[in-house]
């Protein structure tokens, strides 16, 4: 069983923001899978290192739309975008200077860490979009 299934309400409605977010998930279930298989730690820290920069380019992309598109809430929403690397770092931080992985820790905070988002400015950022279709 996956972290994270992909669900339609994901969908931002922009085809290549969308399929990049299922690959994101797919890294993430990855991260996921590794603590099931009692992978070691040195694989899951370069597995949260592929979700930073996988993340990172994501978000280039994801902004440079939102400013050819005049994105209303383009500020707020970069700035989650850098408040969510932050985040990816510390996880990563705290999974190298740990002494023993909390597995459950770890998947609560990467599941959070990704659905907030989704929940909140993704969310906004199709409605942003299904809007213009329709004007």
């Amino acid at each position: 069983m996956a972290l994270i299934e992909w669900r339609e309400e994901y969908s931002t409605g922009i085809s290549g923001v969308d399929f990049e977010h299922q690959e994101l998930i797919a890294l993430v279930n990855s991260v996921y899978e590794m603590l099931g298989d009692s992978s070691s730690k040195t694989n899951i820290i370069n597995c949260l290192g592929d979700i930073y920069g996988s993340i990172s380019s994501h978000f280039a992309l994801e902004e440079r739309w939102m400013e050819q598109n005049d994105y209303d809430d383009y500020k707020a929403h970069r700035e989650d975008h850098e408040r969510l690397l932050d985040d990816i770092g510390d996880i990563t931080d705290d999974v190298e200077t740990s002494h023993e992985l909390n597995e459950e820790q770890l998947r609560e905070r990467l599941s959070n860490w990704f659905l907030n988002h989704f929940k909140t400015h993704d969310a906004r950022l199709h409605q942003f979009e299904t809007s213009k279709k329709h004007t």
